[in-house]
């Protein structure tokens, strides 16, 4: 991403939410890359980004734990394991086992039940990677729970360890025997027994050091007392020596092959180590997210910024240690609106919520949720230019106002339709007339430029600008006149004034200087109120606009679909009176036999005209019943051609419903060789000219439907759901398989837990549910012990 100045993360406190970041990692090493994460502009990367973090976000919130714990740096180690024969020192391969633990745990973690469902995007992390516990096995052969050396890592150690513990028994034997021996002639101190120099020695009075045969190892600072090695122990001290030293050397042997047993893993290491670095840079992520209430928002390729109830980050968290309310702020600008305008009172939080775009904007584009209503929408700008604050520089022999003219040459220079620009009180520094006049043109040039923009000013040149120009918008911080107060709300349609009057009267300035000053302004406050005005009423009417645009498209919609409604049950009609036709056509041929039988009757009675009439008459009723049949037929085919997809010329394909020129059967193709089709028409299959088929609409199914009952299936349904952290999307898509897996079941009560937060998924699980209709008996919410309004409770039909 460009950055113009460099300062702008900086400027817009970016720096700061990434020091709160970079706090919740659980290593240093992640907390390092935290705190030097940089805004993307790959949309891929974006979405995958957040959406670990969101899926991360909702394992804390179902107190879900995530096996992740601190460890070690281990780069080091496997750069020294690169070196052929280096050994790993104990440390470094406890360090090592325990991420090896905790890998094992995360593939653990995602092996028990549907985690892989649930937590998709974390997976992934891990999808490709295989983990085999024999690495673990090794180091845990050598080395015990408390990290030592096990007295069965090797026989040799083992050998050397119970050697030595056979001598730590005989010293201590023989030690006993001459303490005894010497105490008795009283040779010895108080504390008989000391170590000096790895060796067990006796404590001994300076005026009996004499007396006592051995080796001297040390004295008492004050002289007093000796510390001797006595005779008796030395040989076996000596041993005991030894036997420590073949014990380092063993131990050494042992880890030297261990680290060359791990050697040829050192890649698969470094993968695992990334990999955790992954996940604890998502955690702190999600941690941070929890914080502050954050949300992942709908995320467009294209720049866009539809902000629903967003606040500024880090005054939220201020606010909320302070217990303070924080006032959220909707925002939406796209292709049409690319522009805001922002007017009203200092101190009216038009800087903060400025600086609320651009921030938000930043975090959305480090992979960060915000603290936005989750359909809130953000589109991915390649380039991000902000002008805020005292630009002067004394280097550089700028003032500010230069500075800020230095800027906006460059922000014109290099602007596009994909560059978001913050600028702060623009315009000011200079004399307002020549300076309005300037930045009312800089304001033309950026617009001209299709750049997305938020630009607070007191200027009414611009709101006037940001008027009569269609893509820019004027918008104004809500002030109180009643308190003279500002409500921090951000309104977006009308300019905002200054309030200058009010605010000087309230301040306690005498009635005369504020007169003289209204009386000084004249026609440039009444330019203002104006414009207000002016913006008001066009506000109001484009709302009156939109509202008859809606319901003439509603109106649209409602024929079209009456029309097709209208057409579809006269094909309906048309088809069940065709089939009675046809069932009397073939109840008649049914009956042909009966009747021949009562002719060759009447025949054989001699009544040979009454049978000639009944005959006729049985001839006039089959033909009428098919002249009915066919005319009948003839209609539902221009009927189910009416209904059909338009050709468009292009030649009948495999799947397509096609209806027989002879016979007017309706079948499906199935497949086309030359100028032949085989047509399926249910379970027959008939091969025939293409030039012998008609395009139809696809036929309507008439099924016996057999309903059984599974008594497993009720048994393994879960009457339950928990829809809380889904977005809308996902909540309808799941919300949809329960309560038809219920109705397939047989259920009769359903709970569905989807919190109380702002009330998105409540709204959403009752809208979903009107779907069902009749299906649906009653739906309410219990009482508050048992969720209340986070719970709904439904009982079905």
């Amino acid at each position: 991403m460009v950055f113009e100045p460099k300062d702008v993360v900086r400027k817009l406190e970016f720096d700061k939410v990434l020091d709160l970041l970079s706090h919740e990692a659980l290593t240093t090493m992640a907390a390092e890359m935290l705190a030097v994460l940089e805004p993307q502009t790959h949309f891929e990367t974006i979405d995958a980004s957040m959406r670990q973090a969101r899926e991360y976000k909702l394992a804390l919130e179902k107190n879900d734990r995530f096996p992740l714990q601190v460890f070690a740096d281990i780069r080091p180690d496997l750069r020294m394991l690169e070196i052929d024969g280096y050994t790993l020192q104990t440390e470094s391969f406890q360090n090592i086992l325990r991420i090896l633990l905790t890998v094992r745990d995360v593939f653990k973690y995602f092996a028990s039940g549907p985690k892989k469902e649930i937590y998709p995007r974390l997976y992934d992390i891990i999808r490709p990677l295989q983990f085999d516990d024999g690495l673990i096995k090794a180091i845990t052969a050598v080395f015990d729970e408390k990290g030592e050396i096990r007295p069965d890592a090797s026989p040799e150690l083992m050998r050397i360890r119970r050697d030595m513990q056979h001598k730590v028994r005989e010293l201590d034997g023989r030690f006993r025997q001459i303490i005894q021996e010497y105490r008795a002639k009283g040779w010895l101190s108080d504390s008989p027994e000391s170590f000096r120099n790895g060796r067990r020695v006796l404590s001994v009075p300076s005026e009996h050091k004499r007396k006592i045969r051995g080796i001297i190892h040390d004295e008492s600072d004050t002289g007093r007392t000796a510390y001797i090695e006595p005779e008796g122990v030395i040989e076996i001290n000596n041993d005991l020596f030894n036997l420590e030293h073949d014990e380092r050397r063993e131990i050494f042997r042992i880890l030297r092959e261990l680290s060359e047993q791990i050697r040829p893993y050192g890649p698969l290491l470094h993968t695992y180590f990334d990999t955790l670095i992954q996940f604890d840079c998502i955690q702190a992520k999600a941690k941070l997210a929890l914080s502050m209430r954050a949300n992942m928002p709908i995320l467009k390729e294209q720049p866009l910024i539809g902000i629903r109830k967003g606040y500024h980050p880090l005054l939220w968290l201020k606010n909320k240690a302070m217990g303070r309310k924080t006032v959220p702020f909707d925002l939406r600008l796209n292709p049409e609106n690319h522009i805001l305008v922002l007017s009203g009172p200092n101190a009216g939080g038009k800087s903060v919520a400025m600086k609320s775009v651009g921030l938000l904007q930043l975090m959305v584009q480090s992979g960060l949720l915000v603290p936005v209503h989750e359909l809130s929408e953000f589109g991915i700008f390649q380039k991000v230019f902000a002008d805020i604050g005292d630009q002067q520089s004394l280097d550089d022999d700028l003032s500010t106002y230069s500075s800020r003219l230095q800027n906006a040459r460059v922000f014109i220079e290099k602007a596009d339709p994909k560059t978001l620009v913050i600028i702060d009180e623009m315009g000011s520094g200079t004399d307002p007339k020549p300076g309005g006049a300037i930045a009312e043109s800089i304001l033309q040039a950026l617009h001209r430029k299709g750049v997305y923009a938020v630009i607070t000013t007191h200027y009414s040149n611009l709101k006037v600008f940001a008027f009569r120009n269609p893509g820019i918008l004027n918008a104004n911080m809500h002030f109180d006149k009643d308190t003279l107060s500002p409500t921090y709300e951000l309104k977006v349609g009308r300019p905002g004034s200054s309030y200058a009057f009010e605010i000087a009267a309230k301040s306690g300035l005498p009635k005369n200087i504020i007169d003289y000053a209204r009386n000084r302004t004249g026609s440039e406050t009444a330019v203002d109120d104006i414009l207000i005005e002016l913006q008001r009423e066009k506000q109001e009417l484009e709302e009156q606009l939109r509202s008859v645009s809606e319901k003439e498209q509603s109106l649209q919609k409602l024929i079209k679909t009456y029309d097709s409604m209208h057409s579809d049950l006269e094909l309906k009609r048309k088809r069940h009176k065709l089939e009675q036709k046809e069932f009397e056509l073939r109840q008649s041929a049914n009956t042909s036999r009966e009747v021949d039988k009562m002719i060759r009757q009447l025949k054989e009675e001699k009544n040979l005209e009454k049978a000639q009439q009944v005959s006729a008459k049985l001839r006039e009723e089959r033909v009428e019943k098919a002249r009915q049949v066919d005319v009948i037929n003839t209609e539902v085919v221009k009927l189910e051609e009416s209904n059909a997809p338009a050709a468009s010329g292009r030649p009948l394909q495999v799947g397509d419903f096609v209806r027989l020129r002879a016979g007017g059967a309706t079948g499906r193709i199935e497949t086309l060789r030359g100028n032949n089709a085989m047509v399926a028409l249910g379970d027959l299959k008939v091969t025939v000219s293409v030039r012998e088929l008609h395009p139809a609409a696809e036929p309507m199914k008439i099924t016996n439907t057999v309903t059984t009952s599974d008594i497993n299936s009720q048994a393994a349904f879960d009457a339950k759901i928990d829809l809380r952290g889904m977005s809308r999307e996902e909540a309808l898509r799941v919300l949809e398989k329960f309560v038809d897996n219920a109705l397939l079941s047989n259920a009769s009560l359903l709970r569905i837990l989807h919190g109380k937060g702002d009330g998105v998924l409540r709204k959403t699980v009752k809208q979903k549910l009107r779907e069902y209709g009749h299906n649906i008996a009653t739906v309410y919410h219990p009482e508050a012990e048992q969720g209340g309004d986070g719970v709904t409770i439904v009982e079905l039909a």
